[in-house]
């Protein structure tokens, strides 16, 4: 270890970083949360004043403040903006390459987009590094890495890798080993958690510290999205797929959180939940996987990523099997504000069972393998789907074009484990359908996992269990979790490739597929408050939540739906006047305002409970 330099300004510790490793620069920043961004900043800044200096970002995840992309959004995004991420300083390299200003001697290099933030962006798409988590540190090393800078938590003399010890623990093992040579500059932040653990590091392990309340920020936190009766459907699926005993991991978004509401159901309203899933499917008591009652012995976590609904499983009973003193380990993690507060104040004590370690340690096998195949026992590794193709390949990270929507991230490693693991099996979910489309296909493009690897998927409408079946019959159960309105066009295309005899029928009980029948299942648990919109809290107003399945409405609204609403919102009735003055339609001064308010007006009619 070094003595670490304490810096208070920005652009000092930019001067002091390339006056030891020089003009060439290759900066590593966290994945999502963990981002030092006034270091990144600053250091973007000299480099864009001098074209003699060579940058090169790797990282992934690249935050940014919500945009919007009509007025109708304007209008309701400009307030939560405000009120959500108004401290938050924005990433330079992200607004020039955003805006086309990247100087020609910087490179940014992602290897996981913030979902469909980058399709349209030229730069990024060509220089996105299409990479599995657990290799991202290799690609770091090979490309030379000399420049780290983490936000991190600081008590004393001890500095916390906090959010983020995915791939700077694996990093900092290849420096310690002598097989990497690279600064680590940390940015303190008082509103990060302080976690226990492998990322509890001396602060002699940084180079350089950047402390300052002119640097502190609000942490980047997402707020929560309801979630709709479609993805209810699917978390009670998944939910009866998780025996007690096991082992969990879930990622973020609408999906894992109804699983996890899905899974607290199950234990606390038993009857309830058994309900739910009968209403679902007649048949889903015979079929296998079906678990149905409370847990025990418990669940065990191992997930690269920490979502704050873990800490419901925890609430709730759940998540209690521990493995070395620890509930959960987890490589980030990233969420709403009542999350980071949470873990701030937690009792130290209940903070220790949650670990944060090193993403080769949750994604992989490798490295004490036989510790990890104890404890890894009855694994359910879940995550979520773009599309799927009848024989069982996966579509989760880009379009057929090429083009990149997101990343493959840990899916593969997941993948890879439930093949490896005994007993334990790959989930994956996804809407039936995209708008007027299926994303069940027959073929695409392009895939992220490939039919070998083929095992659960999960749907509003079932359950397809694809593992060892030959692909007459994973054509048959993909068909059997499709949304009914494709499912003759899809069978079609089945049968003329010769995939599935002339003769074959859907089975009746799979022809219904429709989101009515979801509505009719499940709207009734809505109604009695067991399946919410919002089941573990939101940063939404009261007025805000009665907006956004209005405005979902509006944004979906072909034109001539758009003119059958208005025609409607000229005599809707009992309109919200806190939702019209939350849009600023109370009082309309122009044409344009009155025609955004009879629209408002029919939405909000059409989506009241």
């Amino acid at each position: 270890m070094t003595a670490t330099r304490q810096i208070p300004d920005p652009g000092a510790m930019a001067d002091a970083i390339i006056a030891e490793v020089g003009p060439r620069i290759v900066l590593a920043l966290p994945l999502g949360l963990g981002k030092a961004n006034h270091i990144a900043n600053a250091i973007y800044a000299r480099a864009a004043a001098d074209p003699q200096i060579k940058l090169t970002i790797f990282t992934a995840l690249t935050l940014e403040k919500p945009h919007y992309g009509n007025e109708m959004e304007r209008r309701f995004l400009e307030p939560v903006i405000e009120r959500l991420f108004g401290g938050y300083p924005e990433l330079a390299y992200a607004r020039a390459l955003r805006h086309g200003g990247l100087p020609p001697n910087i490179e940014v290099n992602e290897f996981f987009f913030l979902a469909g933030r980058w399709l349209g962006n030229a730069s990024a798409q060509q220089h996105y590094i299409s990479a599995n988590y657990t290799h991202a540190f290799r690609y770091v090393l090979d490309r030379g890495v000399n420049v780290i800078a983490q936000l991190v938590a600081r008590c004393g003399e001890r500095c916390s890798l906090s959010c983020n010890t995915d791939l700077t623990l694996d990093l900092l093992q290849a420096r310690r080993a002598g097989g990497a040579k690279f600064v680590l500059a940390g940015q303190v932040n008082s509103e990060l958690p302080f976690m226990p653990g492998a990322g509890d590091l001396d602060a002699g392990e940084f180079q350089f510290l950047l402390e300052s309340p002119a640097t502190d920020f609000p942490l980047f936190a997402p707020p929560k999205e309801p979630i709709d009766l479609a993805e209810y459907a699917s978390g009670l699926h998944v939910a009866r797929l998780v025996p007690d005993g096991g082992t969990l991991q879930i990622g973020i978004g609408q999906e894992g959180d109804a699983a996890v509401q899905a899974l607290i159901l199950r234990q606390r309203d038993n009857a309830v939940f058994r309900e739910a899933v009968a209403r679902l499917d007649p048949d889903a008591a015979a079929q296998p996987f079906h678990e149905d009652a409370p847990f025990t012995t418990g669940l065990y976590a191992d997930t690269e990523m920490f979502v704050d609904s873990f800490l419901a499983l925890i609430d709730a009973g759940i998540l209690k099997r521990e493995v070395d003193g620890a509930l959960l380990h987890a490589a980030f993690f990233l969420g709403p504000k009542s999350f980071y507060r949470r873990l701030r104040e937690m009792p130290a004590a209940d903070l220790a069972k949650l670990q944060m370690t090193a993403v080769s340690f949750t994604n992989a096998l490798y490295g004490d393998e036989a510790a990890k195949r104890a404890t890894r026992v009855k694994a359910r590794f879940v995550n979520s789907a773009m599309m799927a193709t009848l024989l069982g390949a996966v579509v989760s990270d880009g379009l057929e074009d090429g083009r990149v929507v997101s990343g493959v991230g840990g899916q593969y490693n997941f993948v890879e484990q439930a093949f490896a693991l005994e007993g334990a099996r790959s989930i994956i979910t996804l809407n039936a359908t995209r708008g007027a489309a299926s994303n069940i296909r027959w073929s695409y493009g392009h895939e992220t996992i490939p039919r070998h690897l083929r095992d659960i998927v999960v749907s509003e409408y079932g359950v397809a269990d694809l593992r060892g079946k030959s692909d007459m019959e994973v054509i048959a159960a993909m068909l059997s979790v499709a949304d009914s309105r494709f499912q003759p066009e899809l069978m079609r295309a089945a049968k003329d490739a010769g995939k599935l005899p002339r003769g074959y029928e859907i089975p009746a009980r799979h022809r219904d597929n429709t989101p009515e029948r979801i509505a009719r299942a499940l709207a009734p648990l809505r109604e009695r408050g067991f399946l919410p919109p919002f089941p573990f809290g939101t940063d939404f107003t009261e007025t805000e939540q009665r907006l956004i399945p209005a405005l979902e409405v509006l944004k979906g609204a072909s034109p001539v739906a758009l003119a059958a609403l208005a025609a409607k919102g000229l005599f809707a009735s009992g309109s919200d006047l806190a939702t019209l003055a939350r849009m600023g339609l109370d009082a309309p001064k122009t044409l344009a305002d009155r025609v955004y308010r009879i629209l408002l007006r029919a939405a909000l009619e059409r989506t009241r409970q």
